[in-house]
């Protein structure tokens, strides 16, 4: 039996979704067609990106398909920074996901873009002082502000209406990666925009649509300048025949969010009855955790965070060390961090947040989804202590000369 806890990587998809998918899939027809079987497919998409839209309540229009998560994040940060040319500057926190952290230095080094990192806080909250200074130096030459709504790997949940209301008092267009928050927390474009937010990033396979499929939300008067030419299809922002059977999953599984979010408005439950559930396994893992392994500590906002996600930094061992040993026994579960040419790598978010090196090198992101269990939790549970003893054994790994 294998004990999968790493939802913040990927979650299975759901039955309905694989079904709804295999079932599209056998759907002839190109939705740029006019032919009745092109126009059939038309309307297969079109009614996708209707569902898709009220799990984020937007508007169907403001829905761009794209391949990916990390296609959103592109499109939506060179979109607008290539849009609000000649402005250079990008304000950044530094603990985002490498989708956004890789994009931006893309575009310091080949665009002249001139990137300004906002520090975090001890559990990972973007200064908001910090970037308010940041605004006032020069508001007028910032292309744009781009913010994680919740972190992938600690789960802090960050204050992303103030930082467009912040942005907002000058003009200055948000890019919101909600990749890691969709599905989890409620995210609701039309408030967001209200608050100043242009643009905001989506995956499907976090939510148990399939792999292959995001979204960039774009508000109806935001302009970009799209990545990929052709066709014109989408508002001309991004071209290329629509993949409709991903869409028709991608719906499947935003559906389930939907109905999620009218349960929590019409009862007394924070969020949900599923993020209730995955707040109380999460706690069990937390609770577990502290007691089986004596000065783990946790990370990100100890309350303020995702339901389904747990992160430690074990004191004295290395997080791959730990991820291996557990993984050997069927329990998968992730670092959060980059291994480059298998050296374990710092994790990038914990040292945003002043950590140590060391503490950083002992991380272990423990992540929960719509299959977890309390067996799952068990299963974690009994096979950590025997797991966190062999990796205070192996101790911290010697670090290659140089880096």
């Amino acid at each position: 039996m294998v004990v999968y806890l790493d939802h913040a990587a990927t979650t299975p998809m759901l039955p309905a979704a694989i079904a709804a998918y295999a079932e599209a899939m056998g759907v002839v027809g190109n939705p740029a067609s006019v032919h009745s079987q092109g126009q059939n497919a038309k309307r297969m998409l079109e009614e996708s990106r209707e569902i898709v839209a009220a799990s984020l309540n937007c508007d169907p229009i403001e829905v761009v398909f794209t391949g990916s998560g990390t296609e959103a994040i592109n499109l939506g940060i060179k979109g607008l920074y290539w849009a609000r040319a000649p402005r250079r500057r990008i304000l950044v926190p530094g603990g985002e996901h490498h989708a956004t952290l890789d994009t931006v230095e893309w575009l310091a080094q080949h665009d002249g873009a001139v990137v300004e990192w906002i520090p975090l806080d001890d559990q990972g909250h973007i200064d908001l002082t910090a970037l308010s200074a940041a605004i006032a130096r020069d508001p007028r030459d910032v292309a744009l502000v781009s913010v994680i709504m919740a972190n992938n790997e600690v789960g802090t949940i960050e204050p992303v209406a103030e930082v467009a209301a912040l942005a907002a008092v000058h003009g200055i267009p948000v890019h919101v990666d909600a990749v890691a928050a969709y599905g989890y927390i409620p995210v609701d474009f039309r408030t967001l925009a209200a608050a100043g937010v242009s643009a905001l990033s989506v995956s499907a396979h976090k939510v148990g649509g399939p792999v292959g499929i995001g979204a960039l939300v774009l508000g109806r008067a935001t302009k970009v300048e799209p990545l990929i030419h052709g066709g014109g299809q989408q508002r001309k922002v991004r071209s290329g025949t629509q993949d409709v059977a991903a869409a028709v999953s991608f719906a499947v599984a935003a559906s389930a969010i939907t109905s999620e979010q009218r349960v929590a408005q019409s009862s007394a439950a924070a969020g949900g009855r599923e993020a209730a559930r995955l707040a109380a396994l999460r706690d069990r893992v937390i609770g577990g955790v502290a007691r089986l392994a004596p000065g783990a500590v946790l990370n990100g906002d100890p309350t303020n965070r995702l339901p389904g996600n747990a992160h430690f930094s074990f004191a004295g061992c290395e997080g791959d060390s730990l991820l291996f040993l557990l993984d050997a026994v069927g329990v998968s579960v992730s670092t959060g961090s980059a291994c480059q040419a298998g050296v374990p790598e710092p994790s990038h978010v914990l040292r945003a947040m002043g950590r140590s090196e060391a503490e950083s090198r002992g991380a272990l992101r423990i992540t929960l989804g719509h299959s977890s269990t309390d067996a799952d939790v068990d299963a974690l549970l009994a096979a950590l202590p025997a797991a966190h003893a062999q990796a205070l054994a192996a101790g911290m790994a010697d670090r290659v000369p140089g880096h």
